[in-house]
């Protein structure tokens, strides 16, 4: 089968077989404002120098903020943080409403009860199909307690 007979839907439930870690996606754009979608592409690119891979959606509105901030950090959610998952991905505006966080080295949000964090310059950008990808050179990273929030066959997932 060549990969034009695959459909988008086929590729969808393929890739759900790949259990993957929930993450939000912060920047604050030029004039201060923080933003943050959620995300589960995400990947380490290189240990020298420390490089990280993200990859927004063409169609996402805070795709140009993330472009033009030239930062941004990744929040890895805990199990606890569910709600957080699904506000960052679902509310248009105010996500950051009666969320507790802090400004990282370059002002990008780290998100209170995180497992960790990792803060980033923006390196690159690639062009990648329906989807641009950001490419983030590692200034700092923050390492915490708890289990992680896994998302596996398109549903939320506890590890154990």
């Amino acid at each position: 089968m060549s990969s034009a007979e695959v459909s988008s839907e086929l590729f969808r439930r393929a890739c759900a077989l790949f259990p993957t870690g929930v993450a939000v996606l912060t920047t604050r754009a030029l004039n201060g404002t923080a933003h943050g979608l959620t995300i589960n592409a995400f990947c380490s690119l290189s240990l020298t120098p420390p490089l990280v891979l993200v990859a927004v959606d063409r169609n996402c509105s805070l795709l140009e903020t993330f472009e033009k901030s030239g930062h941004f950090a990744i929040n890895f959610l805990s199990s606890e943080q569910r709600h957080l998952s699904v506000r960052f991905s679902e509310l248009p505006e105010g996500r950051f409403s009666g969320v507790s966080w802090a400004p990282g080295a370059e002002g990008a949000p780290l998100v209170d009860g995180a497992i960790g964090s990792v803060e980033c310059r923006t390196q690159n950008i690639i062009d990648a199909g329906d989807h641009r990808a950001l490419i983030g050179q590692v200034i700092a990273a923050t390492v915490g307690e708890g289990e992680p929030l896994v998302f596996f066959r398109s549903a939320y997932q506890r590890i154990g």
